[in-house]
């Protein structure tokens, strides 16, 4: 009987993953056969059986076992407070589908709070992912506050800051961070900072019940040396000394601790917000930012996680 119930389980693992390839990553029957290692009527009878047991709705409503294996010995791991696994797309380590779909809920599930929420929200390509797949609401009693500079090093709207796509979609009052990510002096953040403007958008910052945050590496191709933040030589600096990530441009070591450095005195983001008075969900994946991700856990920079499964291996490894 046991075993009966572990093979209709595992099935059901198998058509949510199939389903989740189809009907999510827009993968083929003949793909969906080939990455899961079975006969294209195979593939076809599981995606059937994802849409036939409810499976498949608009998004995945189904946990996948051993992405909750995998989030179970993360919370544990690390101490975390949430987290989320989704499936990996076994033929791309790139594309941000599923995570952007969970790191959307997991923003809407705060929305939805009928109790007045701040809600902080950082930057990133994954984050700005999630957030174009969220639904329209009206959030009148909701405030949604940026931790990073919204201006890139020309004058222009910083690409992955996703203030503005927030308050494109959701009717909630929003707080822009006029300013460049990182200033050109540690004396231009403090005048910056001195401004009355800036100054209660950071107090409001920082009395997030829940921030939302993009992890980055740094690597010479990472984005905050390709939009011109960071010069190829500060980059080299940084990994000298040790750096692994940033999070809103605050750079870290591998144990997750602020560097004393020069380039950490120009950042004019909001301080990460205190995880002791709220919850800091970082929503990142992939590889190459596998040891960011952990350090920040490490030093609980964050305490909660939406990430992949593949790069949860990782971490877990």
């Amino acid at each position: 009987m046991a075993a009966r119930q572990d093979n209709s389980a595992t099935r059901l693992d198998d058509a949510a993953r199939a389903g989740w390839l189809y009907y999510v990553a827009g993968n083929t029957q003949e793909e969906i056969a080939a990455k899961m290692g079975i006969s294209r009527q195979s593939a076809q009878r599981l995606v059937s059986l994802s849409v036939s047991e409810g499976l498949i709705k608009v998004r995945l409503d189904h946990p996948i076992g051993r992405c909750l294996d995998l989030a179970e010995q993360l919370r544990q791991r690390f101490a975390l407070d949430h987290c989320e696994i989704v499936p990996s797309d076994p033929g791309s380590t790139a594309t941000t589908i599923g995570i952007a779909e969970a790191g959307a809920a997991e923003i809407e599930r705060s929305l939805r709070l009928a109790d007045p929420q701040i809600i902080a929200i950082g930057t990133g390509r994954t984050l700005k992912a999630a957030v174009e797949q969220l639904q329209p609401m009206d959030c009148p009693h909701h405030k949604v506050v940026s931790l990073t500079g919204n201006i890139a090093p020309d004058g222009s709207a910083a690409f992955y800051n996703v203030i503005f796509n927030v308050a494109d979609t959701v009717k909630a009052r929003s707080f822009p961070m006029p300013l460049p990510v990182i200033a050109s002096s540690a004396r231009e953040r403090e005048l910056l900072h001195a401004q009355p403007m800036i100054r209660s958008t950071l107090e409001l910052a920082a009395k997030a019940n829940i921030s939302f945050v993009g992890i980055g590496h740094l690597d010479p191709d990472a984005p905050l040396i390709l939009d011109g933040f960071l010069t190829e030589t500060e980059q080299r600096s940084l990994q000298k000394a040790g750096a692994v990530g940033e999070i809103c441009g605050w750079c870290f070591d591998a144990e997750g601790r602020l560097l004393d450095l020069p380039i950490n005195d120009r950042v004019a983001s909001a301080p990460i917000p205190s995880r002791e008075a709220g919850r800091v969900v970082a929503i990142a994946m992939g590889d190459r930012k596998a040891p960011a991700i952990r350090a920040a856990l490490i030093r609980r920079l964050a305490n909660g996680l939406i990430t992949d499964e593949r790069t949860a291996q990782h971490l877990l490894a």
